[in-house]
């Protein structure tokens, strides 16, 4: 029989050293609670970045997946099914868009919004051919591919992978005026997380987003939120732009999108934006697929049936309120909003990694980011009962001496 450190010492001797993860080897998965192959069980305090924000093998999910299954699981764009046309009116209804092209990752999601951006500004604007410009945020994650690296502000993303995709510029994330500086006649987008994740939980200025959304429509410029980690729910609300009133040209979604079973991800936007593309123009074999359809649909039923937007709010609040409470001198900072929460640590006290090692052995899983933040995005359907079981655990670590 396998232990844990024959499973890892197997994923070290034939998988590529691109992770670092804790050293937990899970297996099963209920709800907000995980199980390794030792049968330890752990709190999720992660929900895989928020992409597993129903729960994990929430039991309406799973019974979906397997009807879909059992009478057609792909058929590739070549020829239409009878599941994407309700997916994709599902997602257009719900964000206020006109159109949404699908994808599978959150990734290939952002680069088709570059894709559509793009073309927008040469065919409708009039940008001169190649001369298009992006301005992102500084310190912003929206995937590794070659074409997004190209925009990172974190050098260990770029390393030994240059060169580099031209046509963006970055200005500070929550800096309204710089970003109005930065556009020019070329400038066909703004790109940016509404708040950002991988970079902390980091929250911009109140009234940030609704200014940039004014400083694009004042300029002829389209306004693209990354919406795969904070939105369908983890912030309390559908999109987190709803918060600031802001409705833009196109939302990025994932993650949740696909109820934690199955990668499904798309761009959403406005007709005026979407209807560049033309057959040939941009694809996905898997895109659409009847069985990530069907998962998304009723993905977004749930959020709306099990109010798991109003039960981020509350469970945000009261998690947020609980690790208030907790009186050590290891937290520099706790920031968040809804069920998706910072706790920045002293540098010169611990460092996040050690903390969540300490968890983990303690039952709770979570990750750091940046080496200073451990990040707390527990499932949605999580209780105050189950966040009193991690607290209590969270308070033995933080309190220490």
């Amino acid at each position: 029989m396998m232990e844990s450190q024959d499973y890892m010492d197997l994923e070290d001797r034939w998988g590529a050293h691109n992770y670092h993860p804790l050293p937990v080897v899970l297996c099963r998965g209920e709800g907000v609670w995980l199980w390794d192959v030792t049968g330890k069980k752990y709190l999720d305090m992660m929900s895989a970045y928020s992409a597993v924000s129903h729960g994990h093998s929430h039991p309406r999910l799973v019974s979906t997946m397997i009807d879909q299954v059992n009478r057609l699981a792909m058929c590739s764009r070549a020829y239409h099914n009878d599941v994407m046309p309700r997916f994709l009116e599902t997602v257009c209804k719900m964000t206020g868009m006109d159109r949404m092209l699908p994808m599978n990752t959150g990734a290939e999601a952002v680069e088709t919004a570059i894709k559509a951006v793009r073309r927008w500004g040469y065919q409708v604007k009039g940008i001169p051919t190649d001369q298009a410009e992006i301005i992102v945020t500084s310190q912003n994650f929206h995937g590794r591919t070659i074409g997004i690296i190209s925009f990172s502000s974190d050098k260990d993303y770029q390393k030994g992978f240059g060169p580099f995709l031209a046509g963006f510029k970055s200005v500070p994330f929550g800096d309204a005026i710089a970003l109005e500086k930065a556009i020019t006649p070329n400038t066909c987008a703004v790109l940016t997380e509404p708040i950002q994740g991988e970079a902390g939980i980091v929250m911009p200025p109140k009234g940030w987003l609704k200014q940039v959304s004014a400083i694009c429509k004042k300029n002829n410029v389209m306004l693209v939120v990354d919406e795969v980690q904070s939105g369908l729910g983890r912030t309390g609300k559908i999109l987190a732009c709803e918060h600031e009133d802001v409705s833009p040209d196109a939302v990025i979604l994932g993650k949740a999108l696909g109820g934690g079973l199955f990668p499904v991800s798309g761009v959403a936007g406005k007709r005026h934006l979407m209807d560049v593309f033309n057959p040939g123009s941009h694809g996905s074999t898997f895109g659409g697929n009847p069985l990530g359809a069907a998962i998304a649909i009723k993905a977004l039923e749930l959020l709306e049936e099990d109010q798991l937007c109003e039960r981020s709010q509350e469970m945000g609040a009261y998690l947020t309120k609980q690790l208030q409470s907790i009186d050590s001198k290891m937290v520099k900072d706790i920031r968040g909003i809804g069920l998706w929460i910072g706790l920045e640590i002293n540098p010169k006290i611990a460092a996040a990694r050690q903390i969540c090692e300490k968890l983990a052995k303690l039952g709770v899983l979570s990750k750091e980011t940046h080496e200073t933040v451990v990040r707390l995005a527990p499932p949605l359907v999580i209780t105050k009962e189950e966040i009193d079981w991690g607290i209590n655990r969270i308070r033995q670590v933080l309190t220490e001496s």
